[in-house]
């Protein structure tokens, strides 16, 4: 049966979220390499964002660093 605005209804089970997307929304930023963050980071026109991805840049280079110790 469809609803007036055009979506049909889902049963609960067969409702899934994105993986690349939190609850609210926005872009989850651990499934980005590297490379993608640097260049979100580049376009970003907010100081909060910019900060943002850098920091995950950073969190994911020190990772790596770790990871090629052992």
């Amino acid at each position: 049966m469809a609803k007036p605005g055009g979506q049909q209804r889902l049963h609960p089970s067969r409702r899934h979220a994105d993986p690349m997307k939190t609850k609210n929304g926005k872009d989850k930023l651990g499934p980005l390499n590297i490379d993608q963050l640097q260049e979100l980071a580049e376009k970003a026109k907010r100081g909060k964002d910019r900060a943002k991805f850098l920091k995950e840049i950073f969190r994911k280079q020190a990772l790596l660093a770790k990871r090629s110790k052992k």
